[in-house]
């Protein structure tokens, strides 16, 4: 048991530094419990949380304060250009930003695809394919991701206005 709790402790360790080392720039309190592999195109807020997550390099990935991820999940800030010279595409990348804004929860499996935004508390349900915008306070699932639910927005301002963060 004792060994379980050190080799997790040291495994948090490990990544939560490679995280801080990797990518462009980072707030306070960065932390990532399993395997996470970003590139110098990711700026992180504050009170980061990964549970395992590999974003892809390419364009820029903004991801805010209070950010929590399920294990699994996949951000894509770049794809093949099948508008070029051979079919089905060329040699040749194009690269997409994706912003998620304070206070998002990605469950576990999440894929994100480019040229998005997840706005403000949203959160995004297990397994989903997100290829477009999610507005502020949205909970999101399916393929492709659909808003189905919204957050009761007067009781988020009250938490977020007490500082009530995990």
């Amino acid at each position: 048991m004792i060994f379980v709790k050190l080799y997790s402790k040291f495994r948090s360790y490990f990544w939560s530094e490679y995280v801080k080392r990797k990518c462009y720039s980072h707030g306070k309190k960065i932390k990532a419990n399993r395997r996470t592999i970003l590139s110098k195109n990711v700026i992180l807020g504050e009170n980061v949380n990964f549970n395992g997550m590999k974003i892809s390099k390419g364009g820029i990935v903004r991801i805010g304060n209070n950010f929590h991820s399920g294990d699994g999940c996949r951000i894509i800030a770049q794809h093949h250009n099948y508008e070029g010279e051979c079919i089905p595409y060329d040699k040749t990348y194009i690269n997409s930003n994706i912003t998620i804004e304070d206070n998002v929860w990605l469950g576990h499996n999440v894929i994100i695809l480019g040229n998005i935004t997840i706005g403000e508390g949203a959160i995004i349900q297990a397994g989903s394919t997100v290829v477009s915008n999610i507005p502020k306070y949205a909970i999101a699932g399916g393929h492709p991701a659909k808003v189905f639910k919204n957050r009761d927005i007067d009781h988020y301002e009250i938490l977020k206005k007490q500082e009530k963060f995990l």
